[in-house]
């Protein structure tokens, strides 16, 4: 369900980079079709993805090697989730326009409100009616909803700074086709890059029971702390859409380094937790004294890899923002298959075994995957420089 749900909001990062670019170059009746053609393309994708995860759901979890005796219930979990797609999708395009306008505020509220939503849910249909995976998969689907509404009423309430109208939820050919050409290589990326978290997690399952559900605590904590790069990252991107519709490339860098400053500052934050006090932090999720330490070995080594995000995430915000969707793909495909798959294959084969050498395989990606946005960033630098050298010759002739 996370990588569907990174499908998804790589795809929307679309909307958001070209809304960004459309408001910043001030052409508001623009923004607005590029809202509409994006509604028409994620109802389109709600209702095959849903179809498509429904049928699959036994395969899927037979793919993932969960546990025989877990099998039904992740089987019913990712159907109920699945029927809720709509929901899903609804709030990451929500989000993306939101993002888009630089309002982070609404999504908050909403967000906030809907993890409320969640837990209360969680405590009855897991808690009183013992639904189990079942139950916490229904909460899940009800909280989206929840947010998804609030988020409309919230959108009629304080309107939006662009032309928009039901006339504009159509396929709009340019800006569809824009959406697709800027979200397309994000989306493809998120997938690959989550997939390969998958084949991790495979062969975490491969080495027993409490391994398995140690590196599954451990994975609640990491997407929780990723939240923070990720976040970071959007919110440059946001910002250097704007600013590249606008023409201001200098201060779209700037934005791109005061963005690794307060995500690095984070960054040093959540290594020292994970690190150092990983296991209060696992202890959340398990009363198990084996599993806390397996996971907390395994978060060990996302400890050390908060630092190298904070950079890379935003590097990757910049690029998004910029419209370079296509080496953001590239460069992280390559970090995903070339490096931590790999890494983490021959980690897990050597004596002794242990969940943080595995583990290393991700900081060990971030790292090629920094030196190629370092480099690319150089590249696009001289070659703006020399654009400009150019133009002044040729205006002072």
């Amino acid at each position: 369900m996370t990588a569907v749900t990174s499908l998804i909001t790589g795809l929307t990062m679309g909307i958001t980079i070209l809304l960004g670019q459309k408001l910043g170059e001030g052409k508001r009746r623009e923004a607005g079709n590029v809202v509409g053609s994006g509604i028409s393309i994620f109802a389109i994708m709600a209702a095959v993805l849903t179809i498509i995860v429904i049928i699959f759901a036994p395969s899927i979890a037979q793919f993932m090697n969960a546990p025989n005796e877990a099998l039904s219930s992740t089987v019913s979990y990712i159907r109920i989730c699945a029927s809720g797609l709509l929901f899903i999708i609804s709030y990451n395009v929500l989000g993306g326009i939101f993002r888009g306008l630089g309002d982070a505020k609404t999504p908050l509220i909403t967000v906030g409100i809907a993890c409320i939503v969640n837990i209360i849910g969680d405590l009855i249909f897991v808690g009183v009616f013992h639904m189990a995976a079942a139950g916490a998969a229904l909460a899940t689907i009800i909280a989206q909803a929840t947010s998804v509404f609030l988020s409309l009423l919230l959108i009629r309430k304080q309107g939006v700074p662009f032309e928009f109208s039901r006339k504009n939820i159509k396929f709009h050919k340019p800006f569809t086709g824009q959406i697709i050409k800027y979200g397309v290589p994000i989306a493809l990326q998120e997938v690959l890059v989550n997939l390969s978290f998958l084949v991790i997690m495979m062969i975490g399952n491969s080495m027993g029971v409490i391994a398995s559900a140690g590196m599954g605590v451990a994975q609640k904590l990491v997407g929780f702390i990723m939240l923070i790069p990720i976040a970071f990252s959007q919110s440059c991107a946001v910002f250097v859409a704007q600013n590249y519709g606008a023409k201001k490339y200098d201060r779209a860098k700037k934005v791109l380094f005061y963005c690794i400053s307060a995500s690095l500052c984070c960054g040093v934050t959540m290594f020292y937790m994970t690190f150092f006090h990983g296991d209060l932090l696992c202890g959340m999720f398990s009363k198990d004294e084996a599993v806390i330490l397996a996971a907390w070995d395994y978060l060990k080594a996302y400890g050390v890899d908060c630092l190298f995000t904070a950079i890379m995430f935003s590097m990757v915000g910049y690029f998004n923002g910029c419209g370079n969707t296509t080496f953001v793909m590239a460069q992280g495909i390559i970090g995903a298959f070339c490096v931590k798959i790999p890494v983490s294959y021959v980690m897990s084969k050597l004596e002794p075994v242990s969940l943080f050498k595995v583990g290393l395989a991700t900081p060990a990606s971030t790292c090629v995957q920094i030196i190629l946005c370092v480099g690319f960033f150089i590249f696009l630098s001289r070659k703006s420089a020399k654009r400009n050298s150019s133009l002044e010759a040729v205006s002072d002739i």
